[in-house]
């Protein structure tokens, strides 16, 4: 499975909408952008290119950081300008790996520098549990539907 499959059950038929902001911006800006949408990760973007990204954890280490205080901290203090990324191309066994391995919530789809959408540890998860869910409905069906006439014996034989 591929990270294309993600975008594509995630968006559906509702359309993408998808998050930004520019490092310039304040954080207490960004901050209310994640509020009110419901987010809890912004892309940061720069001339078309995303240079970062804000989630929560990097909310709330700045804020830390500074006493409690927001102030005029700009989202380019408070980013992370390092974020993993991924491609529609990517399989979902080496997004599971990379984001376990750096304890990522978010990472945005990038193709050909056009970023994609963002897909988070949930979305993985929970393609992850939909496809097993499948396999064991069709493992079932396939031992529901074992040819009448063979014993049990034969069956667990042939398994």
């Amino acid at each position: 499975m591929k990270v294309s499959d993600i975008l594509r059950v995630k968006n559906g038929d509702k359309g993408l909408t998808l998050f930004t902001i520019t490092p310039e911006h304040l954080l207490a800006d960004a901050m209310q952008l994640m509020v009110d949408n419901d987010i809890g990760s912004l892309v940061v973007m720069s001339h078309g290119k995303v240079v970062g990204m804000l989630t929560f954890r990097e909310v709330i280490s700045t804020i830390a950081k500074n006493g409690g205080v927001v102030g005029s901290i700009t989202v380019w203090k408070a980013m992370d300008d390092g974020p993993l990324m991924c491609t529609p191309e990517t399989e979902l066994d080496e997004v599971r790996r990379m984001m376990l391995a750096r304890h990522a919530r978010y990472m945005p789809v990038i193709d050909k520098q056009m970023l994609m959408g963002v897909i988070s540890f949930y979305d993985v998860a929970k393609t992850v549990v939909d496809s097993q869910n499948f396999e064991n409905q069709m493992l079932k069906a396939y031992i529901r539907d074992w040819p009448a006439g063979e014993s049990e014996s034969e069956k667990s034989d042939s398994l």
